[in-house]
């Protein structure tokens, strides 16, 4: 396997620029535009989210040349520069890793195991999404900021295409269902493609990512999924990838995926 770039961190453009003044609690606040200091770094492959808590409030990050302590800061990704021991990042990398079922996508205790745990090469990277433990598929690893802004936005239409088998047998009227949109915690989902594939497996595309929305799909319908299984990032299909392969993801593909 090609080797990997050596961990750096994240540059804006054109310079620093004035520090937001907004300083927000919650993330629901922000104004247009800025996002959470630690959510940045994370999508700049600098840390996982717990970990640039950690370091925000040890002082060692900066925006725009200003200790900033205070996790929920609000900065703008594409204006204000953000320094981590006053190093920035160079070198965007996009990586298409298939990750097995039974870890995490980021660690959420320490006796867990997640993707950096099983590819410590690239623990330079964050995931952009993810997939739960009991999942398994595509996942994009990267330190491209916007590339993670344009799949995680909330008016993303770039497409998650899943495989489900599930132990009952799938009926039309439980995919029409999916279909139209199901209630979950009092909003209802986005409308949805399914193809039944036999009598207990089907296809289901999303258009987002709501936390386990499959399995809370599933479960309303009365499906007990037994496999859940990621295909397809928009353009990128897993094809004859295996658990904890990975591969690069070209420049062309990324600029696909950032207009979708």
């Amino acid at each position: 396997m090609a080797k990997f770039a050596k961990k750096r961190f994240y540059k804006t453009p054109k310079g620093p620029k004035p520090l937001s003044k907004q300083k927000p609690k919650d993330a629901s606040t922000l104004a247009p535009g800025l996002e959470r200091l630690e959510r940045a770094i994370a999508h700049m492959g600098l840390a996982s989210r717990r970990e640039a808590k950690a370091l925000i409030a040890s002082g060692q990050v900066k925006v725009n040349g200003k200790v900033v302590k205070e996790t929920g800061f609000g900065i703008n990704p594409e204006k204000d520069l953000v320094t981590v021991n006053n190093k920035s990042a160079e070198n965007k990398e996009a990586i298409l890793v298939y990750k097995p079922r039974g870890i995490e996508t980021s660690k959420t205790s320490p006796e867990n195991k997640d993707i950096h745990d099983r590819l410590p090469a690239l623990s330079h990277l964050a995931p952009i999404g993810r997939l739960d433990k009991d999942s398994e598929g595509l996942i994009i690893l990267s330190n491209d900021g916007s590339l993670a802004r344009a799949l995680t936005k909330e008016n993303s239409t770039v497409e998650k295409e899943y495989t489900v088998f599930v132990r009952e047998q799938v009926e039309p009227n439980a995919l029409q269902k999916m279909e139209n949109g199901i209630m979950l915690d009092k909003i209802k989902t986005k409308p949805t493609k399914t193809k039944r594939l036999s009598k207990n497996s089907f296809t289901i595309i999303l258009t987002e990512g709501r936390k386990h929305q499959i399995r809370r799909m599933c479960d309303a319908c009365h499906l007990t999924i037994e496999s859940l299984i990621r295909i397809r990032i928009g353009s990128l299909k897993i094809g004859s990838m295996k658990p904890g392969f990975v591969k690069r993801i070209s420049s062309k593909e990324i600029e696909v995926l950032k207009k979708s």
